[in-house]
This record gives C-alpha cells, sequence and structure tokens, in this order.
C-alpha cells in the first residue's frame, strides 16, 4: 500500500499518489475543479432540452405522415409540412434557453435528410419513370451533408459547427448557413417542391387501362375529377396497399392547379439548393484532401528526422 498524501488543509487521506502528484497507474488526476464540473454536467438530462423535444416531435409527426403518405394525401402533407416548419422552432429555442448542443444540432441534420429521404423513396414508387433522377437527388443530400459535417469534425476541430463556413472557403455556403432567413427560405422552398409533385401523384388525368374491372370500363379514357373512378380496391386487389390499388386510390383525388403552381413557384430555388449540395461536396472533399497533404507532409518530415 502506498504512503497516505496529504491534503491542502493538512489531513491525511489513503491514496496512491507519487510524490510528483501523479497516481502510481502513470494517468494525471484531474484537477478538482475539473472533476466538480464535470460531475454538474453530467446531472443534466440533454436529451430533455427543448430543441431536442421539438425534435422529437418532428419525428412523430414524420412518421405519422408516412402512414398517410400512400392514400391521404392532404392528411400527409399537412403532418410533412408542420414537422418541416418546426425545424426553425428548435434553433429559436436553442437560442432562447441557452440549450444548443452537439447532440441537439446533429439530431436536427439527420431528421431533415430522412425526412426528405422518406418523400424522394415514395416519388420513386409513384413515378418509376423518374425513380432515377430522385435516387441521384437523395444520394448527393445524404454525401454532400456527410462530407460537409466530416470535414468540420476532422479539419474545423471538436466544438466547430458545420454552420461555420467561412467566406475565404466559400461565399455563397458562408451566406446560405449563416443568414437565417436565406436558410430557412432555401429550405422551406426546396421542401414545397417535393411536396407539391407528391401531391401532383394524386392528380393524375388518366387511369392504367388494365386496372379497370371490365372491357367497358377499360374502353374509357380516364376520369376526371368530377366523376372519378373509385371501385371498391378490395375487389381488384388482396391489399390496398398494391401497387395497383395506390393508383386507383391516387387517380384523380385533388385537383392539379395548386399542387402545378407550388411546383413551378418553388423549382428555381430547389435547382439552387441542389447545386448548392454539389458545392457542399465538392468544397468538403477539398478541405478533406488538404488535410491529407499536410498529414503526408508531416509524416515526410517525421521519417526524414528518423532517418538522419
Amino acid at each position: 500500500m502506498s504512503p497516505p498524501r496529504r491534503k491542502d488543509n493538512g489531513s491525511r487521506v489513503a491514496g496512491t499518489s507519487q510524490p510528483n502528484g501523479r497516481p502510481a497507474n502513470g494517468v494525471p488526476r484531474a484537477p478538482a475543479a475539473v472533476e466538480d464540473k464535470s460531475r454538474e454536467q453530467t446531472d443534466e438530462n440533454i436529451f430533455l432540452f427543448v430543441p431536442n423535444l421539438i425534435g422529437y416531435a418532428r419525428i412523430i409527426l414524420c412518421i405519422a405522415s408516412l402512414y398517410f403518405m400512400p392514400l391521404h394525401p392532404r392528411r400527409c402533407s399537412f403532418l410533412y409540412s408542420i414537422s418541416c416548419l418546426m425545424d426553425a422552432l428548435d434553433g429559436i429555442a436553442a437560442r432562447q434557453f441557452q440549450q444548443s448542443t452537439k447532440f441537439g444540432a446533429v439530431l436536427d441534420m439527420v431528421t431533415d435528410r430522412c425526412t426528405t429521404t422518406c418523400l424522394l423513396v415514395f416519388l420513386s414508387t409513384a413515378k418509376p419513370a423518374y425513380s432515377m433522377i430522385f435516387q441521384g437527388l437523395i444520394s448527393l443530400d445524404l454525401a454532400s451533408h456527410y462530407m460537409h459535417m466530416y470535414a468540420t469534425l476532422s479539419m474545423g476541430g471538436k466544438g466547430e459547427s458545420h454552420k461555420n463556413v467561412s467566406a475565404e472557403r466559400s461565399w455563397i455556403m458562408n451566406k446560405y448557413y449563416t443568414n437565417k432567413i436565406v436558410l430557412f427560405t432555401f429550405c422551406a422552398l426546396n421542401e414545397l417542391f417535393f411536396i407539391a409533385l407528391y401531391l401532383l401523384c394524386f392528380s393524375s388525368p388518366l387511369i392504367t387501362p388494365a386496372l379497370l374491372p371490365t372491357a367497358g370500363l377499360a374502353a374509357h379514357k380516364g376520369t376526371s375529377p368530377v366523376t372519378p373512378h373509385q371501385p371498391a380496391p378490395s375487389l381488384l386487389f388482396p391489399s390496398p396497399f398494391s401497387a395497383g390499388a395506390m393508383e386507383m386510390a391516387r387517380a384523380n383525388k385533388m385537383d392539379s392547379m395548386v399542387p402545378w403552381i407550388l411546383t413551378l413557384g418553388s423549382a428555381p430555388v430547389m435547382f439552387i439548393k441542389q447545386w448548392i449540395n454539389v458545392l457542399q461536396l465538392v468544397k468538403a472533399s477539398q478541405w478533406l484532401a488538404e488535410g491529407d497533404r499536410m498529414d503526408r507532409m508531416q509524416a515526410l518530415k517525421e521519417a526524414r528526422r528518423k532517418g538522419q
């Protein structure tokens, strides 16, 4: 047993410190002030911070919208839109209650990526002719944000935020991330474009003739919003969620005028947002490559020093 050590107040306590103040196992002991501060921090329940609670509510709304997505466009669009609009509330709550956390930032980004991906997956199934485009958008969105987040953590430091983009790296991304109005407008209109495309899936002017139950109806060119053709899905398809039943449910369920206006109005912003995603991917790749060159140069210097 190692000899007892003396506190600053002169009392004797048992311990394993060496004369130089280091523990016998060679690991330095953290100062008492740091240990007390660490204990105070662990008492806070980060998961119950107000911004994170808003994030959980967004996830619940998103799951509910997915449940209504195949057959109920109005309910799905309403729930999905509320979930997207709440994206601005968590940032306001974080600043108001001084509860900005790394967990909250990651939760916000992951929720955004997952909700958009789920909607694009549905569009891929509803519009198979354009599925490759939707799959490309999913891949670009995930790759761009992952590369940007990883480059920020790897090159910018542990405490660096992915929204802190200097104007020297990219003045466009600097304006995009630092101006809250610009960021909200781009994100909101980008989601509005895909929501409008989703609504257009329920305003098709024609039904596939093979899905019509009789030859007389098969000769019919289609339906109209005034007299939609809606036979009982159970008579045609075993499952109401089959591809055929979904097409029957989508055909002429709503007028296409409003979805077309929303689609055309938000399309320019959506295209700019995708260009920003490409730019973000390129800049993150260049930043990581810069770090690789610095590491290789450092390793080469050390190898030369050892060889001397």
